[in-house]
C-alpha cells in the first residue's frame, strides 16, 4: 500500500497574542508542470542588445525565423557572453511536443483550462492568512515570456497588476524560471539570471536552467528572490548529483555576494531543488540548516522545509517514492521569535488542497498533474506550491 501524503502546516513564526494589527505578504511557488504556447518555437539570440534586455534571447515561432536577420550558423557553446554581437539561431529538442500535431494534441482549449487551472491556484497562496493574493509568485516550467504574459493577463489575476521577471534560458527542453509580482508592493531594482554549467558523462555541456534574480524593495524593505529549477535526477539520484551540485555552489556564492555587499537584505531562495532538504546539495554544499538554532554567521540559511520534511510533508512523488523538492530558503535576518517594525517569516507551509490532490486510484494523494504521459487529465500540476509568508506590525503612513 502506497504511503500517503500528509499536509500539514507545521512551522510558524512569531505568533501574536495580543491586539496588534500586522502587514503580510506572501512569497510563494509552484511548478506549473509544462505550460507552452501551442506554436513550434525555438531561441532567437540578438547579441547586439544589452544582456539584460529579455529581447537579447527570445522565443519566436519558427514560422517567423527567416524574417530575422543571422549572421552565422553558431555552432559553439551557448552562454550570453559568447553570443555578445552576433544574431543567431537555437533550435530545441521537443519543439514540436506540445503543439496540435504532437502525440499530446496540445492546443488552445488544453492551453486554456492549463491557465485557468494555475491561476486559480496561485490567486489563493497565502490567502487565508493575508486576504490577497500572494506578492511574489515564482514559476516553473514556463516556455516562454508570452505564457508568462498570458497568465497575469488571465482574468483572475489581471486586477493584482503583475509584472514579470524573465529571461529565456539554454535549457535543452527550452522551459524556463519566471517571477511575478504585484507592483504595487514589490519595486524591483535589479534583476539578472546566473548560469548553471553542467556537463553530461561524456564531458559533453548540458544546457539546464539559469538561477533567476531579482532584487528590489517589499513594502519599502530590500529584499533579492532567487528563483531555481535544479537538473533532476535523470539516470538516479547519486549519477546526477553532481550537478545539482554544481547549481548549489552557483546559488551560495551569488547569496554570499549580495549578502557581503549589503548585509541588510534579505533574501529568499525557493524552487524545485530535485533534492530534499537533507540532501548534499542543500545541507552541505549551500549550507541550508534545518533548524533556526543552527544559524550562525558562517551558516546564515535557513531552510524552511526542513521540518516540513522529518514530519512526513512531501510535495510530489518521484518514482513512486514521496519527496519534498520544492523549498523555500531564507537568510537568518528574516527568523525572529517576536514581531517587529521589519519583516520577518510568519509561516511556511506546503498547499495542496483537496481539489489538487488526486482522489483516488493507484495514485491516490498524490498531486493531481495535468499530463499522464501523452494524456491530458485536467489536473493542476505534479508539484504542490511551497509558500512562505512574512509578517511586521503594521506602520500606518
Amino acid at each position: 500500500m502506497k504511503r500517503l501524503f500528509i499536509f500539514a502546516t507545521l512551522l510558524s513564526f512569531g505568533f501574536i497574542f495580543c491586539q496588534k494589527q500586522v502587514q503580510r505578504a506572501t512569497v510563494a511557488f509552484l511548478n506549473v508542470e509544462n505550460v507552452w504556447d501551442t506554436i513550434p518555437s525555438a531561441d532567437y539570440i540578438d547579441g547586439t542588445l544589452p544582456l539584460n534586455n529579455p529581447r537579447f534571447h527570445r522565443s519566436v515561432p519558427i514560422d517567423s525565423l527567416k524574417y530575422l536577420p543571422v549572421t552565422e550558423d553558431y555552432k559553439g557553446v551557448w552562454s550570453d557572453s559568447l553570443l555578445i554581437g552576433k544574431k543567431v539561431i537555437r533550435h530545441q529538442i521537443l519543439a514540436d511536443e506540445f503543439t496540435p500535431k504532437s502525440a499530446k494534441n496540445y492546443n488552445t482549449k488544453i492551453f486554456n483550462q492549463k491557465l485557468n487551472n494555475i491561476t486559480k491556484v496561485i490567486s489563493e497562496l497565502g490567502r487565508q492568512y493575508t486576504n490577497n493574493a500572494p506578492v511574489i509568485v515564482g514559476l516553473i516550467e514556463v516556455e516562454n515570456r508570452q505564457v508568462v504574459e498570458a497568465i497575469v493577463k488571465h482574468p483572475t489575476l489581471a486586477k493584482y497588476d503583475y509584472g514579470i521577471v524573465h529571461y529565456n534560458s539554454y535549457d535543452a527542453r527550452g522551459i524556463d524560471v519566471a517571477i511575478i509580482y504585484q507592483k504595487k508592493r514589490f519595486i524591483p531594482t535589479k534583476t539578472y539570471k546566473k548560469e548553471v554549467v553542467n556537463f553530461d558523462d561524456e564531458g559533453k555541456r548540458s544546457y539546464t536552467r539559469d538561477i533567476l534574480v531579482a532584487g528590489g524593495l517589499l513594502d519599502g524593505e530590500k529584499i533579492a528572490v532567487f528563483m531555481n529549477h535544479w537538473p533532476s535526477r535523470s539516470g538516479g539520484e547519486a549519477r546526477s548529483m553532481a550537478r545539482r551540485n554544481a547549481a548549489a555552489a552557483v546559488l551560495k556564492k551569488e547569496m554570499d555576494r549580495l549578502r557581503k555587499e549589503d548585509p541588510s537584505v534579505k533574501l529568499f531562495a525557493m524552487g524545485d531543488f530535485n533534492d530534499d532538504p537533507v540532501s548534499p546539495s542543500l545541507r552541505k554544499h549551500l549550507g541550508a540548516v534545518g533548524d533556526p538554532k543552527e544559524l550562525s554567521d558562517s551558516s546564515p540559511y535557513y531552510n524552511l522545509m526542513t521540518k516540513l520534511y522529518k514530519a512526513g510533508v512531501a510535495s510530489l512523488a518521484y518514482r513512486d517514492a514521496p519527496n519534498l523538492f520544492d523549498q523555500i530558503i531564507v537568510s537568518k535576518n528574516l527568523i525572529s521569535d517576536k514581531i517587529s517594525d521589519k519583516y520577518s517569516i510568519f509561516k511556511a507551509e506546503i498547499y495542496a488542497p483537496p481539489y489538487m490532490i488526486t482522489r483516488e486510484g493507484q495514485w491516490k494523494g498524490y498531486p493531481f498533474r495535468s499530463w499522464s504521459g501523452d494524456v491530458y487529465t485536467g489536473g493542476y500540476s505534479d508539484h504542490f506550491p511551497a509558500v512562505s509568508l512574512v509578517q511586521r506590525e503594521f506602520v500606518k503612513k
